[in-house]
């Protein structure tokens, strides 16, 4: 076979040009189900106001892993999985991711429940922020000049919320911080979304049911002791957790981080209606 013959055709070319914007735009779609999804998702976790944090989170690692189990089962992924933890460097940045969601998890889950709904918004205004500077460090991605002049806007936006909340947002930046090193950890992993996110879970487990076994000793466990809705509802913590972390694990492998914004943005949006009405309830 000659070289020329061996040349990609034009029909082959467009293909996968149209292959390539149909997963683009797969990615773009994913970002926004999933910020749809996680800006209601404070909705949630005030019906579990009577819970503490600290066992919201471990109930969510047990049965996110749970629930990821079936999934992998249903699509039959363990030989993939099995692939994924072979590897030294997806166990470290799993690990690492884990512990990272783990903290954004519980400072989302602790805000919501203590009133402070409008710092968790503000916290994922500065999100996308922290995603192109992520990307620009670590990623070696650059922006074109219109971009820079939509993040400049962007971030001059952020600190005109900030300076108006009245007081240093501490929950806004470190939701920011962990979710944005989260996105990096996890497009560096190298793992796929469900394989990934079963290993990150997977790996804090056993400090998880640690913890409530410890809470069921000290009989602080509010798990089966107070009414089977809340039961059900710690239940359904892995499903709640597990479907929109799909999404974004989906959307930051095909599109560079400094499209993560305007998705981003919009998740934000959609918790300021909430916290007006929190605030209006309890005066």
């Amino acid at each position: 076979m000659s070289i020329l013959s061996a040349r990609p055709t034009d029909s082959s070319f467009g293909e996968r040009t149209d292959s390539a914007k149909l997963h683009e735009a797969s990615g773009l779609i994913a970002g926004i189900a999933a910020f749809t999804t996680w800006g209601l998702i404070p909705i949630y976790w005030k019906l579990l106001a009577a819970v503490p944090a600290t066992e919201i989170l471990a109930h969510r690692f047990v049965w996110t892993t749970i629930f990821l189990s079936i999934v992998l089962s249903w699509q039959r992924r363990w030989s993939e999985l099995i692939a994924n933890a072979r590897s030294r460097r997806a166990r470290i940045y799993c690990l690492t991711g884990g512990l990272a969601i783990a903290s954004n998890w519980f400072l989302f889950i602790y805000a919501v429940n203590v009133g402070r709904v409008i710092e968790t918004s503000l916290g994922y205004f500065m999100t996308p922020l922290m995603n192109v500077l992520f990307g620009a460090i670590f990623l070696r991605e650059r922006l074109t000049r219109l971009q820079f002049a939509a993040v400049l806007l962007a971030a001059l936006g952020v600190l005109n919320l900030t300076f108006g909340y009245g007081r240093f947002p501490w929950i806004a930046v470190l939701l920011c911080v962990t979710f944005g090193l989260y996105g990096l950890l996890r497009k560096q992993s190298g793992t796929a979304a469900i394989p990934g996110l079963f290993i990150e879970t997977i790996l804090l487990v056993p400090f998880a049911v640690v913890f409530l076994i410890y809470l069921q000793r000290s009989g602080a466990l509010v798990f089966g002791r107070a009414g089977w809705s809340l039961s059900i509802l710690l239940i359904s913590t892995g499903f709640v957790t597990a479907v929109p972390l799909f999404c974004p694990a989906l959307a930051i492998d095909p599109r560079p981080r400094d499209r993560y914004l305007c998705t981003r943005s919009f998740r934000a949006r959609l918790k300021e209606p909430r916290a007006v009405l929190n605030c209006t309830a309890a005066k």
